[in-house]
């Protein structure tokens, strides 16, 4: 195949020198002699010694008028990848500058030994080529064309950066930058480490619009400690309480780690440490216990050691230990204002109560709430029933005391609204409670230990379940008969609490008894939705809000402690819920925190993701195994042993060129034209 086919036509030149053969002007003079038999055959001999150095000499001009017509044509061989097309090219070249390029090889570390690979590719064309230069910043500047010289720079400029993505989204944002310019000869290449985490070839599409070329670059050793993720063992942190603060040690590589240790910080202080050991290909969990002494904004590390990758050797969290639970309170008709619940919620800090009575319920009361007590209403109205499932709905919960003279049929059509139980008929046998159900969980943390002979609340009356319409319900508390005193079920992220006997005195001594503050406190607990400790950055990250905060016109804003960083996120009511999108806004690693009007409104911390911690990548062998069970033919590879991939490049991209080779035969033929004149008489 030809670059330049339509030199061809000055293959014509090659009759000129076979024209001035042919047509030899030159004339002879007769000499006329008496005897010329010697003559003769002494002519003849010279005459055909004549003809064969003339034919030799043609050849070779010929040849040379040939070979350097031919050259001018620049011939090559196409390789299996090469594209039909000729002409300038588009050529769009991605460099991945994940924090997994930080590792090292020994020629240096991977990010510089890409960069240096992508340099020799561009200056592998030539200076009327458009590069396109692409890095997971995904940056404006890598929307357009480079020149040659322009490329190499914005190749020098590039940097580790913590944005992550996976190979097919760039192919495709390469694809289509490509689509749209008007030149047909369109190449891509990749320049990467090929980590499994990110690197799915197997999902870009068969396009045959451009050919990919993947240049991998491999580490020495694949060794990676890292600080996975961080959580409390309860949902609530007080300030004065002990707290339990677990987090996941996880080894990507390949060497175990007998001996290491991970140190927490909280407010700048370290306050413990924790000696681990991992596996390679394993993970460890750590255990951090501290009394939480800082009231309010809780900012706080996990930090351990490790080499060469140490973006994710540490793991910032935030909690906040002054929390209020909004419970809102509906007593039913004839309950005194100083009843056991309300006693109890107004007595603790930790709440925040709404009070209100059966006859005039506010439903507004419910948009910002956590929990809301039925304290023995006398029937629970259709109204009331749309806005408890409304209200579970949101996620939140509901706890139900049924009165003493409340009839079933009035109770029944909200209870199977929420997936309770319905109730039957009212048992009047005085019965001890028997036990406490472990298995549910809800005392979890309240014992220190179980014994065996409990004094448990005496049940005087109380509502039975009917048979078949409670096989959800999680018991808690059971009667000496095996009825059911307090059960839940879960439903929609929402628990439901039905307590079976009324809490009057003539019902239960339940009110009074030791047990019923830390139930309470239980169920309240439980309703907590536990805030999540950290975030990612460059990510889309969703933050809720109180329900309170709905009315007030004042812009949340999200400010880096300690920082410049400020900025108003997208706001969007949903559900009667207040909630903040960061669209990727935040991209630096640290403590953050809500502000509405310069009040401090929620912590936050956000960490790198750990995608790129997990340093598993493909070896050549797996990328040409995957290119050929794909049979993926616009997908080639450059091992990476080479050294010079810019003869790979070239090959690949355009073939062997043949065009120095016939420059060559061209001196060839005119040296041996000059050796025929010269030495053959």
């Amino acid at each position: 195949m030809f670059v330049h086919p339509l030199f061809l036509w000055a293959l014509t030149a090659v009759a000129v020198p076979i024209i001035i053969h042919l047509f030899n002007f030159r004339r002879y003079k007769k000499v006329y002699f008496t005897n010329v038999k010697f003559l003769k055959e002494l002519q003849e001999e010279s005459k055909s010694r004549s003809r064969l150095k003339e034919l030799l000499i043609l050849t070779a001009r010929c040849l040379a008028i040939a070979s350097l017509v031919l050259a001018f044509c620049q011939p090559f061989i196409p390789g299996a990848d090469t594209p039909k097309n000729t002409g300038n090219k588009a050529i769009s070249l991605y460099i991945d500058n994940s924090f997994s390029m930080e590792n090292v090889n020994r020629q240096g570390p991977l990010l510089e030994i890409a960069k240096s690979r992508a340099r020799e590719v561009i200056k592998a064309f030539g200076n009327s080529d458009k590069f396109q230069v692409i890095t997971n910043d995904f940056e404006g500047r890598h929307q357009r064309f480079h020149t040659k010289e322009d490329a190499l720079s914005v190749i020098d400029e590039i940097k580790v950066s913590p944005s992550v993505r996976q190979l097919s989204d760039v192919i495709k944002r390469q694809a289509d930058f490509l689509n749209g310019s008007e030149l047909n000869n369109r190449k891509i290449y990749v320049f990467s480490d090929a980590q499994k985490s990110t690197f799915d070839l197997e999902r870009i599409p068969a396009d045959t619009s451009f050919k990919l070329t993947l240049i991998p670059v491999k580490a020495n050793r694949v060794n990676n400690v890292y600080v996975d993720s961080c959580w409390f063992e309860t949902p609530l942190q007080q300030k004065g309480f002990i707290q339990k603060l677990h987090a996941t040690i996880v080894n990507s590589g390949a060497v175990n780690m007998d001996a290491g240790s991970a140190k927490l910080f909280l407010n700048g202080q370290q306050i413990a440490i924790s000696s681990f050991s991992v596996e390679s290909g394993s993970k460890a969990e750590v255990c951090f216990t501290f009394e939480c002494r800082g009231e309010g904004f809780n900012y706080g590390s996990i930090k351990i050691e490790d080499y060469p990758i140490a973006f994710d050797d540490e793991l910032f969290f935030a909690f906040n230990s002054k929390v209020n639970i909004s419970v809102c309170l509906i007593n039913g008709k004839g309950q005194p204002a100083a009843n056991p619940l309300a006693s109890l919620f107004k007595s603790d800090s930790l709440f925040r109560l709404n009070e209100l009575n059966e006859q005039t319920i506010d439903y507004n009361a419910f948009k910002t709430s956590d929990v809301l007590v039925l304290n023995q209403l006398s029937e629970l109205s259709s109204g009331l029933s749309s806005e408890l499932v409304k209200f579970t709905g949101q996620g939140g919960s509901v706890l139900i005391f049924p009165a003493q003279g409340a009839q079933p049929q009035t109770y029944n059509p909200a209870l199977a609204a929420l997936g309770l139980p319905a109730l039957g008929a009212l048992d009047s046998v005085p019965l001890k409670t028997d036990k406490i159900e472990l298995a549910s969980k809800f005392y979890s943390g309240v014992f220190e230990k179980m014994e065996d002979r409990l004094n448990l609340p005496l049940v005087n009356k109380h509502f039975k379940l009917l048979k078949g319409t409670h096989s959800d319900l999680s018991s808690v508390l059971l009667l000496q008969n095996g009825d059911d005193l307090l059960g839940f079920t879960t439903k929609n992220n929402a628990s439901m609490y039905l307590f079976t006997a009324p809490l009057g005195e003539s019902a239960t001594n339940f009110a009074r008894h030791a047990l019923f503050v830390p139930t309470i406190y239980q169920v309240c607990f439980n309703s907590l939705k536990a805030s999540p400790l950290s975030y990612q950055v460059g990510s889309n990250v969703v933050i809720h809000l109180k329900n309170d905060l709905l009315m007030q016109e004042q812009p949340p804003h999200i400010k880096q402690v300690k920082g410049t960083v400020d900025i108003i996120p997208e706001m969007r009511t949903v559900n009667n819920g207040l909630f903040l999108f960061t669209r990727g806004q935040l991209t630096r690693p640290g403590f953050y925190e809500v502000e509405r009007g310069n009040a401090p409104l929620l912590p936050l911390a956000f960490n790198f993701s750990r995608t790129e911690s997990d340093l598993k990548a493909y070896s050549s062998d797996d990328l040409q195994k995957m290119i050929s069970d794909k049979n993926m033919k616009h997908v080639s590879l450059i091992d990476e042993a080479d050294n010079d991939i810019s003869k790979q490049v070239l090959e690949g991209a355009e073939g062997k060129k043949l065009w120095k080779l016939f420059i060559l035969l061209a001196l060839l033929f005119l040296v041996v034209e000059v050796a025929l004149l010269r030495l053959l008489k």
